[in-house]
């Protein structure tokens, strides 16, 4: 049986056509979204409705507490073992979600770093916080700019840890991920892997979801529910749950940095950030077959039609 891959940008209807999908044949749906891994982020993240839930469970949804990070090693080791039960209970695991660095790691594996090197993070840390983040994102961009094109310039973690490869190693940390995607394409997965992208005929037309469903969310209380995060002595702005697009705007709102129009302006830019960079992933993937667009129905027939060919 193979495993699917149902990727594309956010607010594209991923989860539509999982559920459409999973209609039509025994599946196992795997959530591939980093921020849905954490309890208490529901209408930012656009959790599915605990109806939709009951009806077809997605795994890997609200795992990890906020305060705690999340790993794409761990990823990847809860996503195999998520397939392998699948497998077991003869269902299609269907792994649904825009992290496209899960989608990365999960097909080709992870690269093997070196370790980390505390005086080189400490210094890149200090020189984060006299310079700000985008500019070491800068500095990155000189030595390696594959991984600079895949890493966001406000992503401390994965900034740190690509300059920190480069420093201790004097090899660009995009030159272990050729190496390593190229041992594992060919020996990590023993089952059939079908990538499938639902991708926008518009850029328009992704834009406007992207507005409807982000009000859609104030509608539902979502300043509310960053309101609540926001209370808790735990957690802070620099966790990566809290940097999640939409949460991170709205911590600032209610910091007093922006009104709601400008918080709402703020969000909104920041997911088309996230969308466009999204979609540049999957251009680099030209064997991800795409999908119709704004038709559920439509993708999972064609989704099936590939599954039975």
């Amino acid at each position: 049986m193979p495993i699917v891959l149902l990727l594309g940008p956010t607010a594209a209807g991923k989860t539509d056509a999982a559920v459409a999908l999973a209609e039509r044949r025994p599946c196992h749906l795997i959530s591939m979204d980093s921020t849905l891994i954490y309890r208490g982020l529901n209408i930012g993240a656009a959790k599915p409705k605990p109806a939709l839930l009951a009806r077809h469970p997605h795994a890997l949804i609200g795992i990890r507490d906020p305060a705690d990070a999340y790993t794409v090693a761990e990823f990847v080791a809860d996503a195999d073992r998520e397939v392998r039960r699948a497998l077991e209970q003869n269902k299609l695991p269907v792994l649904v979600g825009g992290t496209m660095l899960y989608a990365r790691a999960f097909r080709d594996g992870l690269a093997v770093l070196p370790p980390a090197n505390p005086e080189v993070r400490a210094a890149i840390e200090a020189e984060a916080a006299a310079q700000g983040w985008p500019k070491l994102h800068e500095r990155l961009a000189a030595v390696d700019p594959v991984a600079a094109a895949n890493i966001h310039p406000h992503n401390g973690t994965r900034l740190q840890r690509a300059l920190e490869v480069f420093e201790t190693t004097g090899k660009p940390i995009s030159a272990h991920w050729r190496t390593q995607g190229q041992l594992a394409a060919s020996n990590r997965l023993s089952q059939e892997l079908l990538e499938f992208a639902i991708i926008p005929g518009e850029r328009a037309d992704l834009h406007r979801r992207i507005e409807e469903r982000f009000d859609a969310m104030l509608a539902q209380g979502f300043v509310d529910e960053v309101r609540a995060l926001r209370a808790r002595a735990d957690l802070h702005p620099g966790l990566p749950a809290m940097r999640a697009v939409g949460y991170r705007q709205v911590w600032r709102h209610l910091d007093g940095a922006w009104d709601a129009a400008q918080m709402r302006a703020k969000a909104v830019a920041a997911t088309r950030q996230l969308a466009r960079r999204q979609l540049t992933w999957l251009r680099g993937w030209p064997w991800v077959a795409p999908l119709p667009w704004g038709d559920a129905a439509a993708a999972a027939a064609q989704m099936a039609a590939r599954l039975s060919a």
